[in-house]
Formats: structure tokens, sequence, C-alpha cells
């Protein structure tokens, strides 16, 4: 296996999961800020995209700083020749992993032949993990998934995956089918360890599903024997989270991070990308403390960082 900075993790270790219109290069910098986990994900980008006449569009998606570190890039596609290439970009880019999204249940990545439904063609899976690795060299690939499409498939899809010698495999506890309308079964993640070692390979395995916090996520880690924990959801409204701090944040500081954000995703990217994106942050911070909804009614309402801004100081 590669040496990387995969070797240099503490056991367990703590991964923010990539999320689309979440963890963008605004949202990372909050979170390297007030809460840094062991490693952080960029949103997935298409690697198809990469390589073609829209990739000045996307390579704001690829836009990092050194705070950040390690930082891996998620992709996702389904033409292996087009991995290959965008693996060397993302070589290039200085990124430390890169990381092939297999698990996402969108209908319109799946219509490509992309996230989940390659756990229905292992075959292509494989080849393009082989020629990812062909274009990253030196830097250590990983991939994100589910225990199956339809069912649990963890006795064939796993070792497949396991068999390509990946630095490290993110294993999402549940089913594509699934989606997160169940419990997490997080005994699957345990069955995923004890195939890696039946094996006898070096990959490091992360499990994700419904962690709550650091506590959670140690707890997990000690049952299952899972290298690191990868937490999603959880970070909503709670950048502080991989701090391990305890107490819960006051009204006035959840706003002024708030604000922070707000000005901070109107730096990075402008008019490139709709200030409405936000609103799914303003959700998760104002809440439980009287008047939350109609605060959160009124952000709603904001289209700049300004307006939240005034709004915000006229509530004080």
């Amino acid at each position: 296996m590669i040496e990387s900075f995969w070797n240099t993790l503490p056991k367990p270790f703590f991964a923010l999961a990539p999320m689309a219109d979440v963890t963008d290069a605004a949202f990372r910098r909050i979170i390297a800020k007030y809460g840094k986990p062991d490693v952080l994900w960029t949103e997935f980008v298409a690697c198809d995209g990469l390589q073609s006449v829209g990739r000045e569009h996307l390579m704001r998606d690829l836009s990092y700083t050194e705070v950040e570190r390690p930082i891996v890039a998620q992709v996702f596609g389904s033409k292996p020749e087009n991995f290959l290439k965008t693996a060397g970009l993302i070589r290039e880019l200085g990124f430390d992993g890169i990381d092939i999204n297999m698990g996402c249940p969108e209908r319109n990545i799946e219509k490509q032949g992309a996230g989940a439904s390659l756990i229905k063609n292992p075959n292509l899976a494989k080849e393009i993990i082989v020629a990812t690795k062909e274009g990253a060299k030196n830097l250590p690939v990983s991939v994100k998934t589910r225990i199956g499409y339809n069912k649990n498939e963890l006795e064939t899809w796993i070792p497949n995956l396991l068999e390509t010698n990946l630095a490290a495999l993110t294993v999402h506890a549940r089913t594509r089918k699934e989606m997160s309308d169940v419990s997490a079964r997080w005994e699957h993640i345990k069955r995923t360890v004890e195939i890696r070692d039946e094996m006898k390979i070096d990959t490091l395995i992360i499990g994700n599903g419904d962690v709550k916090n650091i506590a959670d996520g140690k707890m997990r880690s000690e049952e299952t024997g899972a290298d690191g924990i990868m937490i999603g959801r959880g970070i909503f409204g709670n950048p502080w989270l991989f701090s391990g701090r305890i107490d819960e944040p006051t009204f006035e500081e959840k706003c002024a991070v708030l604000l922070e954000h707000a000005f901070l995703f109107e730096e990075i990217f402008g008019k490139n990308k709709n200030f409405s994106i936000m609103k799914k942050h303003f959700k998760a911070y104002i809440t439980g403390f009287d008047g939350a909804k109609e605060l959160r009614v009124a952000l709603m309402e904001t289209g700049c960082a300004e307006d939240v801004q005034k709004l915000l100081k006229n509530r004080k």
C-alpha cells in the first residue's frame, strides 16, 4: 500500500462526510476553525465534467486551503478513462487523497451508471479503481459505498473492492434501497472489518451511519473494530462537533458563526452559487430556543449575507 496520511491518523480517527451542497469550501473552513476532524472530504465532483468544457466551473468545487489538510477529493462517474485523467488532475492540485463515490442513491447520478449503481456492476467498479490508481500514482485511493443495493451484499461486494488494495474503505451501514429510512446497522461494519482481516490486507475501514457525536463514534469503533468513524448529518448546526465540546453553544455563538459562514460563502462563491444553498444551514443553526421558528422564517427571505447581518442585528 502507498504510504500516506492515512497511516498517520489516530485510532479511531474521525471524518466529516462529503455531502452535496453542504461540505463546500465555505463550510469546510468553518469546520476547520471551530472543530476540525482528522480528515475532510470535498463535495463529490463529476469526472465526466472535469474532462469536458465545463471543467472551469467545477474547479471551484475543488478549491481548498491548507488549514483543511488532510483533505480528500471525492469524485463520481462510470468511465474508467475519465477517472484516470481526473486522478492525475487531483494529484496535480495537491490533494492528500482521492475518493470514489460508489454509494450515492440520487437518481440523476445513478442514471449515469455512477454512485450506488456501481454496486450492481462490480467488474466496472474494479476497472474504475484500477484506472484511478494508475492516474493517482503516489496519491492514496479510497472508496465510499453501502452494504449493498437492494439487499445486504457484503460477502461479495466488499471483497470485490478490497481486492484492489484501497487505502481506505468507508461503508455506510445501509443498502441503497433503504436510503436513510432505517437505522444504520453497525453489525455490518463489524463484518466488513472481519472480511478485511480474513483477507489479510491493510485497508482502513471507516464506519458511517447515524453517529451523533464523538462519544457515540468511539463506542461504535470499539464495538466493531472500525479504524475510523465518519459523521454526516450530526454536523448540521454544530461546527463544534469534532472539537469534543460538550456544552450547548449559545444562541449568540450560533448566530455569530452563521453570519461568518454566510459572508464566507459569498466571498468564495460570489454569484457562481445561489445564496439559497445557505438556507439548509440556517435551519440547522437556528433551533432550540424561543423565537427560533420566526427567525428561521425571516432568514429564508434573505438574499445575501448583508441581509442576514441586518436581520440578526435587529433581533438583538
